[in-house]
């Protein structure tokens, strides 16, 4: 079969470029995904991550560390369940503790507002306790053990899924030794 070549038009060079775009975004993304918070390692102290807040306490409990964003569809739908993990669990010592990464204080407000949790929240304007355990993703959720070692990633939000393995990861941190 004999090809007829012909000159690019402006349709296929602009989706050679947008191919070549996203390539590139995708190769710029793949080391952060690669360094995504551990398992394992101890929690950055709360109190030195320069918070806008008051950073609950946490010593002796297991702590419940979320990350979200008032720009994040998933946030909006987690935020309700981890208010009922909150009253759930907060009597046998898991602490819920939100921290929003939003750089504007008036778009967590008007999220909060919209989305009222019993539970703290505090504000990473900075991005320093987010870039010191490496998020991958908003919303990620640590679960941190009773000695303040992260035991626990979860990413992203997926409903009931995500709400029944948060239980049962928040039931085997509680059963740990006290």
């Amino acid at each position: 079969m004999n090809t007829i070549p012909f000159p690019p038009t402006k349709c296929a060079r602009g989706a050679v470029h947008l191919l070549l775009g996203a390539v590139l975004a995708l190769c710029a993304f793949l080391p952060r995904i690669a360094e995504a918070a551990e398992t394992g390692k101890p929690l950055p102290d709360l109190k030195g991550a320069a918070l806008e807040g008051a950073v609950p306490s946490t010593r002796g409990k297991v702590l419940l560390l979320d990350f979200w964003a008032s720009w994040c569809a998933p946030c909006r739908k987690s935020f309700p369940a981890l208010e009922g993990i909150h009253q759930r669990y907060k009597a046998r010592g898991l602490v819920v503790f939100g921290v929003s990464v939003d750089e504007d204080a008036g778009a967590m407000k008007r999220f909060l507002q919209q989305h009222a949790v019993s539970f703290s929240i505090a504000r990473d304007q900075a991005h320093k306790l987010a870039e010191a355990v490496k998020v991958p993703t908003m919303p990620t959720t640590l679960l941190v053990d009773r000695r303040g070692v992260i035991r626990f990633v979860n990413s992203g939000f997926r409903g009931a899924e995500t709400e029944a393995l948060l239980a049962k990861q928040i039931e085997q941190l509680l059963s740990d030794s006290k």
